[in-house]
């Protein structure tokens, strides 16, 4: 029936439909939980829960993953959600950076990926935590101004009609669980076709590399450490794996590249793909996005040679 499409056409659809079907579940899972951040966390509640201490706060929030476990498809807007009520960014991105990576899920899929050792598994723990360290500080203590696009920056600072009347109905009838979870579902069903559409977009883009790109010849180019470890972060961020499946992967790649490129594999795909990357444009400024990704490159090949 499709004989007269190209192989590689057909393959790239392949790939494509097999991205966005992994994806959106957890896209879907990201929104809910976002649209319920919008409803019930307020800035008073993040104020009495959070550290007063920038770094300890650093610390809280790349924990928080383990008991709070998201996939990097749906990290961002529970991230944006988070800065919008008052997180502190270094708290946000520190939790962005090691959900994906620090959940019990990820943690057990790496542990039997890799033969049922700890290794890669603790490797990959250790070094997504120094990196959202790393990411922290230079937010909380360096890093000057505004990471929020104009638009959604403005309206931290004019909320509108709608969160007033929102917050006044709350008021008078808190008892209205009803009134909350509809507004959850409103919230989420926005936000999962606002961010959908990037999902599409970054699984188009990530289809046709993975395709079109001549990734044999990548893989022989590993001739030195270093150049490995940068092979395997282009390969990464192309493939644009789940992290749930990318330690099946990287153990396919061990015995090609050894240890500390399939770990920087592990670590910077979570982190930074094609996928999150156009999501991260929905909401953040361009040349933070340049700064924030530059700096974990940089955290992942520092943390990677030393193994």
């Amino acid at each position: 029936m499709f004989s007269f499409i190209p192989n590689s056409v057909l393959q790239m659809g392949t790939i494509f439909l097999s991205i966005v079907i992994e994806a959106l579940p957890f896209v879907l899972l990201g929104c809910i939980i976002s649209g319920a951040l919008q409803v019930f966390l307020t800035p008073e509640r993040v104020k009495r829960w959070l550290p007063k201490n920038r770094f300890l706060s650093i610390i809280v929030g790349s924990i928080l993953g383990f008991f709070f476990p998201s996939c990097e498809c749906g990290i961002v807007p529970i991230v944006h959600q988070f800065v919008k009520k008052g997180v502190p960014v270094h708290t946000a991105f520190a939790f962005m950076l090691t959900a994906p990576i620090i959940n019990p899920v990820v943690i057990f899929s790496t542990f039997i990926a890799f033969g049922n050792t700890w290794k890669m598994a603790g490797l990959r723990m250790l070094g997504s935590f120094i990196v959202a360290l790393i990411v922290g500080v230079w937010l909380a203590y360096i890093q000057k101004g505004t990471i929020l696009k104009s638009s959604f920056d403005s309206a931290m600072v004019e909320p509108n009609s709608h969160t007033h009347e929102h917050e006044e109905e709350e008021a008078i009838a808190p008892q209205k669980w009803g009134h909350r979870i509809l507004h959850v579902l409103t919230h989420s069903i926005d936000e999962f076709f606002d961010t959908g559409r990037y999902l599409i977009i970054g699984g188009l883009i990530a289809a046709g590399m993975q395709t079109y790109l001549p990734t044999r010849v990548m893989l022989t180019l590993g001739s030195t450490k270093l150049l490995a470890i940068l092979i395997m972060l282009v390969l990464a961020f192309t493939m644009s794996l789940c992290s749930e499946a990318d330690a099946f992967i990287g153990s396919s790649l061990l015995s090609l590249f050894g240890t500390a490129p399939v770990v920087a594999f592990l670590v910077f795909g979570p982190m930074v793909d094609i996928k999150n990357l156009l999501m991260m444009k929905r909401y953040f400024n361009t040349r933070f996005i340049v700064s924030l990704i530059g700096l974990i490159a940089l955290s992942v090949i520092g943390f990677t040679l030393f193994i």
